[in-house]
């Protein structure tokens, strides 16, 4: 897939071809890349609607995702670090934190940029619905006050927990996606 992960998209059995369609199965396994130890999933069994107006049909199973999402958090690809210049973009500064957080206004009199560190916790969980999938991540984001020779200085830390609906829609011929904050 990139540089982070890969698929095993082998048979899981030979194809059976009938009069209207052939049946792929395929596996569809996200690994870290290079790493072909198994998921800690166990894959569950799913049909497709039977659905003969169209001409293709493609299922992604909740394991997919899964195994996705465990591949991505094993190769650390839910870390990232927001530097100054994105920060400084949106105009974050120790001063909006000193503003909400009485602790940090003691800290830092002087207004400095920030930098943010976000990290998942754990491994997101992807869990498949009717007309929707919910995304459940669990993480923490650590702020930085950046001082004038470059180097950092730890404001705090939050832990988050975050539960997002996602919901595809097509409109108009376009793949259209609708994103709620649950909780």
């Amino acid at each position: 897939i990139d540089d982070l992960a890969e698929v095993d998209y082998s048979l899981n059995s030979l194809p059976a071809v009938f009069q209207p369609f052939i049946d792929l199965d395929l596996k569809g396994i996200v690994y870290p890349a290079g790493n072909y130890t198994g998921p800690p999933y166990v894959a569950a069994p799913f049909t497709i609607p039977d659905q003969s107006d169209s001409m293709l049909h493609l299922a992604f199973s909740e394991y997919f995702f899964q195994t996705s999402s465990f591949a991505y958090y094993t190769a650390g690809a839910f870390s990232i670090t927001i530097a100054e210049e994105t920060c400084s973009y949106f105009n974050i500064s120790t001063e909006i934190f000193g503003s909400i957080i009485p602790e940090v206004a003691k800290y830092s009199v002087t207004r400095y940029p920030v930098m943010l560190k976000l990290t998942a916790t754990e491994i997101p969980i992807i869990s498949l619905e009717q007309d929707s999938f919910t995304v459940e991540i669990r993480g923490s984001m650590e702020v930085f006050a950046v001082l004038p020779d470059s180097s950092t200085q730890s404001l705090f830390t939050v832990n988050v927990a975050a539960n997002t609906s996602i919901a595809l829609n097509i409109f108009d011929q376009k793949l259209m996606g609708s994103l709620c904050l649950n909780r």
